[in-house]
């Protein structure tokens, strides 16, 4: 897999080098400002760019804009994007175009390095990656519109999950249920939100954008109603009763 860097800090840079090499990536370009980045992407044409979000000159938005114009002039440029902060702006602005192959992290997430790689390589692969904290903010300034409506609690609790960027078997494993209950409920997504086999069968990505444009106040409380089932599952795990 061939990654091009833009990354101001030269040790979270050279980091990010090191463990993309170390998991069989090869890192065809690594620059540390925008106009740089821009040609990088143009010149290389990789499988998959990461892109801080505030790069030089200005350190304002450079970044993001690079990767917007980028993924104009090569449509579906895969584009992993870090930013420091959530700015739930960039995040909609990166995911308007509906395809895919984006991801938006902090950059804490950096820190652990098998969700750093399963992410790239998922937007590589042509679908999302969404730290869990700029889908919450996501959520909560969405304004509630019909499509989502016809979803069940549970339903809505699965394609928050797939807006993470979690595989049927994380989200089977995080909800406690089968892989088989988990791809019921996402062919019932499909069919609630009409989306209908293609081509390319993008269904999962455009599902997960329907969720992050049509969230409603209910949607937004998912990401803690999961934490405190997740809890409350841990409980009663054989390890937790131990040691009680």
């Amino acid at each position: 897999m061939r990654v091009v860097l833009g990354e101001d800090l030269l040790l979270l840079r050279e980091g990010m080098e090191h463990l993309l090499t170390a998991h069989g990536c090869t890192v065809v370009a690594s620059v540390d400002n925008a106009p740089e980045l821009l040609r990088a992407l143009l010149d290389e044409r990789p499988d998959v760019a990461i892109v801080d979000v505030r790069l030089p000159p200005t350190f304002s938005d450079e970044g993001i804009q690079v990767a917007l114009e980028a993924r104009r002039r090569v449509p579906g440029l895969p584009v992993l994007v870090l930013s420091q902060y959530v700015e739930q702006l960039y995040a909609r602005e990166l995911l308007a175009d509906g395809a895919g192959s984006v991801g938006y992290l902090l950059k804490d997430r950096v820190l652990n390095s098998r969700q750093f790689v399963e992410a790239v390589r998922r937007v590589a692969g042509g679908g999302t990656a969404l730290d869990p904290k700029v889908v919450e903010r996501l959520l909560h300034h969405g304004a509630r519109r019909e499509p989502l409506d016809r979803l069940t609690r549970r339903e809505l609790e699965v394609l928050g999950l797939m807006a993470e960027g979690r595989s049927n078997a994380a989200i089977a494993e995080a909800l406690f249920v089968t892989d088989k209950a988990i791809g019921k409920h996402i062919n019932s997504i499909f069919t609630k939100l009409q989306l209908l086999p293609s081509k390319d069968d993008n269904r999962r990505v455009q599902a997960v954008l329907a969720y992050l444009t049509y969230a409603s106040p209910e949607a937004a409380e998912i990401p803690e109603a999961l934490q405190a089932h997740r809890a409350h599952q841990a409980l009663r795990t054989p390890e937790a009763a131990a040691q009680r």
